[in-house]
């Protein structure tokens, strides 16, 4: 069906439909503090649940992006997010940003590199929009990761420390880094300052390394010394952030911001641009043979183990949301139509099994058989991965971050 064939009025009319709806149903996501509810199937908001500061960042961040698009009641949602990161989610004495607040209003410790990623791109966002605050928000966010997280001598990031900022925990996380890529690279695009776009390289280096010696399965979990720890959590394989083994929707993320990477950064080297576009392919590649049709049925695994068997079978929304995304990219970069009939095949899953039609939204999680089930991801968190893919595939400057694309 053209409706799924990238470059159609049809399948351009299909990813408008699904990017309003998306943004219609998040309307409701904003405490009166700011901070991000918890969205629950029909878009009503969890208010037993945590506010959590990297739901609010993607609420921000989205909702910046839906002022662009003229999506009403946009900036207003945007500016709620940014309120309360710059309010309850801020920490005016140990400095960054807490995890969350409770549902009862206690803090929830630790100092997350993930989060404080995020809080870098929902202020990019936020400030091409000129949101009250955004601007001051993002300078501050970029300094302490500055102090707290980037570790210029190693071009990596640390993960999580205590609350105050006075122990570090031993754990290194491939994730985090992933999303500090995206938001330097945002930074970078924002405030014209290369010195981010360099971060991302040298931590984009690390991972095609260690994604090569390893089949180009990426290595998730590593020691403080940045030593991987491929057993991980092999006796609690479905962690939401620290699951065992590779993950195949990280792989093909990975790829897609690796492309950004090397279109931004070697302008003028083509060969510059074919060695990362070739790690690229190579990523995508292995992650879409692991983890697409593993098991019988349609769908990208949750996880594999190092030798590409699936060992959580679960569908998440966000691994096809980027499948989408890179395979778009891929054939942008590339031409090759098998990237364009890949890019029809996730268009197909995602419209017969994904899109929740009577609720809206997209089903977060579902079984190896396509069935909902909430045993990770419970109702609709956010719109962060699902508005995203409505627009990577027709962002016309790939080397250029999807926020400062749409403006």
């Amino acid at each position: 069906m053209n409706k799924y064939v990238i470059d159609t009025i049809e399948n351009r009319e299909f990813v408008k439909c699904l990017r309003e709806d998306l943004l219609s149903f998040g309307h409701g996501f904003a405490s009166p503090e700011g901070g991000a509810y918890y969205l629950g199937d029909d878009g009503t908001p969890w208010r037993d649940r945590p506010r959590e500061t990297w739901i609010t960042c993607r609420m921000a961040h989205v909702y910046s992006m839906g002022e662009m698009l003229g999506h009403t009641g946009s900036r207003q949602l945007a500016a709620a997010a940014i309120n309360g990161l710059l309010g309850e989610l801020h920490d005016g004495k140990s400095g960054g940003w807490y995890a969350g607040i409770s549902a009862d209003g206690k803090i929830l410790p630790t100092k997350q590199c993930y989060a404080h990623a995020f809080v870098i791109l929902a202020a990019s966002s936020a400030s091409l929009v000129h949101i009250d605050g955004a601007d001051d928000l993002l300078r501050e966010a970029l300094e302490t990761y500055d102090r707290f997280f980037w570790n210029e001598e190693e071009g990596l990031s640390v993960d999580t420390w205590d609350t105050d900022f006075t122990e570090l925990a031993d754990y290194r996380g491939i994730n985090s880094n992933m999303h500090t890529v995206e938001a330097f690279l945002a930074a970078a695009d924002v405030m014209d300052d290369e010195k981010y776009r360099n971060r991302a390289g040298r931590i984009i280096d690390h991972v095609i390394k260690w994604a090569a010696e390893n089949n180009w399965r990426i290595p998730e979990h590593f020691t403080k010394d940045w030593k991987a720890d491929l057993m991980l959590n092999r006796d609690k394989p479905d962690d939401p952030f620290k699951p065992f083994g590779a993950t195949p929707g990280h792989g093909i993320e990975w790829a897609r911001l690796i492309v950004q990477y090397a279109l931004s950064a070697f302008i003028d080297d083509k060969s510059g641009r074919q060695k990362y576009t070739d790690a690229s392919i190579a990523l995508y590649d292995r992650a879409v043979k692991d983890g697409w049709f593993a098991d019988g049925a349609p769908g990208i695994c949750y996880t594999t183990d190092w030798e590409g068997t699936p060992v959580v079978h679960d569908r998440m929304h966000w691994t096809l949301a980027e499948a989408i995304n890179t395979s778009a990219v891929l054939y942008r970069i590339t031409g090759s139509d098998r990237y364009a009939k890949d890019y029809a095949m996730f268009m197909e899953y995602l419209d017969e099994k994904v899109v929740d039609h009577e609720k809206g939204s997209w089903f977060h999680q579902l079984d190896r058989n396509n069935d909902l089930i909430g045993t990770v991801w419970p109702g609709k968190s956010d719109l962060y991965h699902a508005v995203q893919a409505t627009l990577i595939p027709y962002n016309e400057r790939i080397g250029l971050s999807i926020a400062p694309s749409l403006v």
